[in-house]
Order: structure tokens, then C-alpha cells, then sequence
């Protein structure tokens, strides 16, 4: 190809969140011509390509949904698309430009293959990732590990990516990647040192349309691991134990309570066992809820794999302390405690919220509904709370599905989480209740731009009616 040929060739990088910015900035940096290409136009954006072009990096914000006349100014010069994980990876616009055999990966992929040298963590699972995520980086870095969180969660991986360019940047041990099945659809060449699977459950199937193809996704990450880790508490999981690559499992029960024993496991003293080796007591875990439990293996195996030794593992995990918006608990008003559990975005994760935190429980939940089977999170309700709390598009809705499984408990819809929130409290002190709970069970679009932005409103709202931390 010849250098004016080159010259023209253009790397067009799709969505300007997070991801897409610095997959933009990362592409610039090796000396590439970039276009970024966004639907959406408020003036946030507007803002951000407007930096961009001062950087260099071209940025058009397109006044209607993206299809594939977006590209036609630059067909036979396109070099390679970046999809954003926003974007659907099945969008017809881009299945037309793969049959034109143009090159295409995910922001993931990108950052990977120019990071491939780094030993990296893969955490993916419906529920639990976020957590293991941090709880790993909190465990590696107090163990004088250099290591780097990115994906879902942390920073966009093309960020780290562009880090690693600095002359004075230190060499990372370990990457630590939450993946979700966004981003894994299109890292097709990522492989994981260490492939961690916590949790499945359906979710995302508004996008992904059917269970079977959202399993497929996710185990696609581990099938490329050299080294996997399983929960054996998950059902689905562990029915599906004999479909799945080779790899170790973690169970919060005994050996002999499994067909299939699990490497990791806990005695009925609460003995975190590796085979039949005792390594440290669960006490050390602040965090509630057998969830965590599983969580704690699941860190506790990867840990292990690298090399630590259990009583250094121990150590570090005592000083972990809940991640922000996932059961975080924010104090209390007059001996009523409140949890932010913001990041619950399906029922199951709920559910699980549920069982977390001290009963009779008020609960707080809405947001934009996704598809999903909601039985077990309403069987939690009818078990744990005294009341439930609606607000966002879905309220109405959720009243009358709850309503219609025998729910005794009083059931009220509001506008605002706000208004929610001071309804949860009269309710609260009329019920004797415990715990107020926001465990939203449904995603954050109809109101807030994402499961964080919710989260801090609440605690806004919360610290208004007098909680001190």
C-alpha cells in the first residue's frame, strides 16, 4: 500500500462514551486518522467532540439513528470500525459492513491486543462480576501486585492502553477486566490468563433475544481462559458443568453436599477449605450475604492461582469494604438502616439484596424494565418486606404483577425516587421495619443516565433527611 494510500485510509470509531473517546485518543496517538461517529447530539457531546477536534480527531454527531448511509462518504477507505459495548453488536448496519469484509472489533479487542504481553483477569457472570472485580484488584494491589482495573468497571481498557505509552509508566503485573457480554461479542481474539465465571441468570435479552445465545457469548471468554473458575452454587452453571471447558469450581457448601466437588469449598465451622487444605475463616469478610461468600472463593481460587499465600489473601480481604451502589450501606435514621444497592438492575440481583440485608426490609425499586423472569425476586418480597416502594416507567406495571402473587404487603407508586424515598420512610416507621433497600431490579434509562447516577441521588436524598456517616 502506498503512503499517500495510507494516508487516506480512516479508522472510524463508533459512540462517544468512555470507551469510544479514548479508542479514539488511543488510534491518534499511533498516528491514524480517526472519526468518531455518535447519534446522539445533547451538549455534553457536543462539548466532547468539540475537545476532540482540537485534538485532532474528527467527531460528527449525526442527526438520526445510525444505519449504514452513515458510512457511505467513506466506503473503500475504511480501514477498520471500533464499536463501542453500547452498540449492538448485531445492528444491521454493521452485519452489512462485515459482509463487505471490513475489519471490525469491540473498544475491548482493541486495547487487548496492544496490552496481550500483561497476564490479564476475565471476570464475567449476569450478577456478582463488579464485585470479585474489585475485590481481586483490592487483594493483588495490597500484595504489592501493580495492577490495573478496566472494562465494565475502572477505567475503559483504550485508556490503560494509552497509559502504557507514557515513558514513566510502571509495567502492570495483572489487568483485571470486567467483560460484559457486550464487550466480549466483540473481542473474539481476547484471551484471559485467568477466565473467572461468577453468576447466570437471564439478562440482556432485549439485545441478545434468547438465553441460549447470551450463554454462548459469555462462555466464549472462558473457552479462551488458560485457567477457568466456576461457581458451583450457580444452578445453571453447574447443570451445565459437562458443556463447559475444563476449569476449577468454588462452592459455599462442603465437598460432599456436590456430585461434582468443588476445589474451594467452605466447612460447616465456616472454613474456607482448597481441597482438604484449611486456608482462613469467612469472619473476615465485612461484606453481608452468602452471595458474597461465593464471591470470596471466587477471588480467594484466582488468588491462589497466581501464587498467594492464604494468610496474605486473609489479611487483605479483611480490609475490603463494599463497592460503591451494590448493597453499600449508608447508615442510619433513627434505627432505621439504609442500603444503596443501585446497581441491582435485574430481578435476580435484587433478589439477592434481598436476602442480604437485615428483614423486614422496605423496598424500594423501579426503573425501565428489562426482560426477564421476575417470580423468584417476587417470592423474596413476599418473604422479607413489609412494603414496597414503585417509581420510574415500569412502577405501575410492577404493582400490578406483584399484586397479582398474594402480596400482603402495601404497594405504592410514585414519580421520583424521591418521592419514593420519603414514602419508603413513612412506611418504614408505620411497618416497624428494619432496612430501607433501593435494590431497583430494573435498569436506570427512564430517568438517570446510568445505575451511578441513581445511586448518588439516593444518597443525596437519604443524607437530606438527617443520616450521618
Amino acid at each position: 500500500m502506498s503512503t499517500q494510500n495510507q494516508q487516506t485510509q480512516i479508522n472510524i470509531v463508533l459512540g462517544l462514551g468512555s470507551s469510544g473517546i479514548n479508542a479514539a485518543k488511543l488510534l491518534k496517538s499511533e498516528g491514524k486518522n480517526v472519526l468518531v461517529l455518535e447519534n446522539d447530539s445533547n451538549p455534553k457531546l457536543i462539548n466532547i467532540s468539540e475537545k476532540l477536534k482540537s485534538e485532532g480527531i474528527d467527531a460528527m454527531l449525526l442527526a438520526e439513528p445510525l444505519n449504514i448511509n452513515n458510512f457511505t462518504p467513506w466506503m473503500g477507505r475504511i480501514s477498520s470500525i471500533i464499536v463501542s459495548p453500547g452498540i449492538d453488536w448485531e445492528h444491521s448496519a454493521l452485519k452489512e459492513l462485515r459482509q463487505q469484509n471490513i475489519a471490525m472489533q469491540g473498544e475491548i479487542e482493541l486495547a487487548w491486543e496492544r496490552l496481550s504481553n500483561i497476564p490479564s483477569i476475565g471476570i464475567t457472570g449476569t450478577n456478582g462480576k463488579t464485585t470479585v472485580t474489585n475485590m481481586l484488584h483490592h487483594v493483588l494491589k495490597l500484595n504489592g501486585l501493580n495492577t490495573d482495573m478496566g472494562g465494565n468497571v475502572g477505567k475503559a481498557l483504550s485508556k490503560i492502553a494509552l497509559e502504557s505509552k507514557y515513558k514513566n509508566y510502571q509495567e502492570l503485573n495483572w489487568l483485571i477486566l470486567e467483560l460484559s457480554s457486550y464487550q466480549i461479542e466483540g473481542s473474539s481474539r481476547l484471551k484471559p490468563s485467568i477466565g473467572i465465571w461468577t453468576t447466570f441468570t437471564p439478562d440482556h435479552l432485549e439485545r441478545h433475544h434468547n438465553i441460549d445465545t447470551y450463554f454462548k457469548i459469555k462462555r466464549s471468554l472462558l473457552e479462551k481462559s488458560s485457567t477457568r473458575i466456576y461457581n458451583s452454587d450457580d444452578q445453571y452453571l453447574y447443570s451445565k458443568r459437562k458443556e463447559l471447558p475444563e476449569g476449577l469450581w468454588v462452592g459455599t457448601n462442603t465437598q460432599s453436599d456436590y456430585s461434582h466437588h468443588p476445589k474451594f469449598w467452605i466447612n460447616k465451622k465456616g472454613y474456607i477449605f482448597e481441597n482438604q487444605i484449611k486456608l482462613f475463616h469467612t469472619s473476615i469478610l465485612k461484606i453481608p450475604g452468602k452471595h458474597n461468600l461465593q464471591n470470596l472463593l471466587l477471588v480467594t481460587a484466582a488468588a491462589r492461582e497466581i501464587g498467594l499465600d492464604p494468610s496474605l489473601i486473609a489479611k487483605s480481604i479483611s480490609s475490603f469494604n463494599s463497592i460503591p451502589h451494590r448493597l453499600e450501606y449508608l447508615g442510619k435514621i433513627e434505627q432505621l438502616d439504609f442500603y444503596n444497592d443501585s446497581k441491582a438492575t435485574n430481578f435476580d440481583s435484587s433478589a439477592t439484596g434481598l436476602k442480604a440485608v437485615p428483614s423486614p426490609i422496605i423496598l424500594i425499586a423501579g426503573g425501565k424494565r428489562k426482560k426477564g423472569d421476575c417470580l423468584n425476586w417476587i417470592e423474596e418480597i413476599k418473604k422479607s418486606t413489609n412494603g414496597v416502594i414503585l417509581f420510574g416507567d415500569c412502577a405501575k406495571g410492577l404493582k400490578k404483577t406483584i399484586s397479582g402473587y398474594s402480596y400482603k404487603g402495601e404497594i405504592i407508586v410514585e414519580k421520583s425516587l424521591e418521592d419514593a424515598t420519603k414514602a419508603s420512610i413513612k412506611m418504614a416507621r408505620e411497618t416497624n421495619s428494619k432496612s430501607i433497600l433501593l435494590s431497583p431490579g430494573c435498569s436506570s434509562f427512564d430517568q438517570y443516565k446510568n445505575y451511578e447516577e441513581r445511586g448518588d441521588h439516593f444518597k443525596e436524598i437519604v443524607k437530606k433527611y438527617g443520616i450521618i456517616k
